[in-house]
């Protein structure tokens, strides 16, 4: 059920608890849809909210202790 604009200001803190509880609330103003409230979570899923590839990287395990050096030999040669 939507709220009208003036409900929604008058009893904002019982929007914030429905919003948190049952979903996304919908804010009308003379009859059309002007805002809908989510929670700060349900805007970061639907925003996208992600770590930069970057920093996802940089945040992973520290590798500089694994040995990675290749040997310097020629591959083998493969009969065809």
């Amino acid at each position: 059920m939507p709220w009208q604009l003036q409900e929604a200001k008058q009893k904002f803190s019982q929007l914030v608890k429905r919003a948190l509880d049952e979903g996304p609330q919908v804010v009308t103003r003379h009859g059309e849809t002007v805002v809908v409230v989510v929670s700060a979570a349900e805007y970061g899923r639907l925003t996208g909210a992600r770590v930069d590839f970057a920093e996802f990287l940089l945040s992973g395990p520290d590798l500089s202790r694994l040995d990675l050096e290749r040997q310097k030999d020629l591959p083998r040669e493969i009969d065809w």
